[in-house]
């Protein structure tokens, strides 16, 4: 099987979410989950890798085992990357058979090498307001504070919780952010933060073919996230589980998990799963626009012979799509990023995006 020349994929082992996704040192971080002994799920490990320049990544060591007991089941499910006072910290859900699903940290002095808190987990229970699905911490600082949200969901509504701490290390919970039942039973991968003038709120949304991630944008006051507009930019079906990040320009940066459960039950390879291209987000004319990085440009065609173009529609004419791939409204522009077995389409500079993963490269 041939490999991805534009995305990282694992050297072994099976890869999903992105974590930890921050700029420090100089480098791109990207953490991700990461089962390193076979191209299947398993006990979650936190892989790690590092770039330059957002295109060509470099695998690193293991950044996480699953060596503790609050860890012995699950393992280390996905989480966030901050920096403070120089030090690099990691934010993670923390699974074991005693607690379930808790959240840990792990600290580093030169992003390379990392040690677990004495006194994990730092938060060992879920609100009553949750289930034992509680998972998935992004932390950002605003407000003078460290906000922290995770997903999980009660009696089919799907909700994202939110916490304040002023070190790291010790969490206020602070309610519910956001629930409905219209975004399914159980959230996960959220992220919360600063944008365009208001705030930008992102989960993903499970056993949802297409449109699987979800954008809302709204007002926040240290307490209450107040909705304005939603956005579901990213058309999938192979896209999911996508964390942001502020690089040092200034720019906010989205990568996803890129995968074909097919490929990873049928493949002969001994790895499996990738990140998307890199890209930034925008807030155009009350549109939410995503489309790969600067220094991806040069990957990009106008066209390629699976995407249609009409003056008012385009669809990505692929082979086994249980479900269309459909844009509906003015084509203005469209930029393609074939890679040897995926293909990114981007509509009128990111206000729409296809990501698909071929049954047969």
């Amino acid at each position: 099987m041939e490999r991805l020349r534009y995305h990282f994929e694992p050297q072994k082992g099976w890869i999903n979410d992105p974590n930890g996704l921050i700029y420090y040192k100089g480098k791109y971080h990207a953490f991700f989950q990461h089962y390193p002994y076979a191209p299947h799920w398993g006990q979650m490990h936190w892989g790690h890798a590092v770039s330059g320049d957002l295109v060509h990544w470099e695998e690193l060591p293991i950044a996480l085992y699953p060596d503790q007991p609050y860890e012995d089941t699950g393992g280390c499910f996905s989480g966030s990357a901050v920096e403070k006072d120089g030090d690099l910290y990691l934010i993670y859900t923390s699974v074991s058979r005693a607690f379930g699903q808790t959240q840990s940290v792990a600290v580093s002095h030169d992003g390379l090498h990392f040690e677990k808190y004495a006194k994990n987990p730092v938060i060992d229970h879920f609100p009553a307001e949750a289930s034992c699905d509680f998972r998935d911490p992004k932390v950002t600082w605003m407000h003078g504070a460290y906000y922290m949200v995770t997903a999980s969901g009660k009696d089919g509504v799907g909700k994202i919780l939110l916490y304040r701490s002023a070190d790291l290390f010790t969490w206020e919970y602070l309610g519910v952010l956001l629930e409905g039942i219209e975004f399914g039973g159980v959230l996960e991968c959220p992220d919360f933060f600063p944008f365009a003038g208001k705030y930008l709120l992102l989960f993903s949304q499970m056993g949802r073919n297409t449109k699987s991630t979800m954008f809302v944008y709204g007002d926040f006051d240290g307490r209450q996230f107040t909705p304005v507009s939603y956005h579901t930019p990213q058309i999938g079906p192979h896209f999911y589980a996508p964390q942001t990040f502020l690089d040092e320009k200034g720019r906010r940066i989205l990568i996803g998990w890129l995968h074909n459960k097919n490929e990873a039950l049928n493949g002969d390879a001994d790895y499996a799963g990738a990140f998307t291209i890199p890209c930034e987000l925008q807030m155009r004319q009350g549109k939410l626009c995503m489309f790969p990085v600067e220094a991806c440009g040069k990957l990009l065609a106008d066209a390629d012979p699976l995407v249609k173009r009409e003056e008012k529609r385009l669809v990505l004419e692929a082979e086994n799509v249980d479900f269309p791939l459909v844009f509906e409204g003015q084509v203005r522009d469209v930029k393609v990023l074939r890679d040897t077995k995926t293909v990114e389409v981007f509509v009128n500079g990111g206000e729409a995006a296809f990501t698909y993963w071929f049954e047969k490269p």
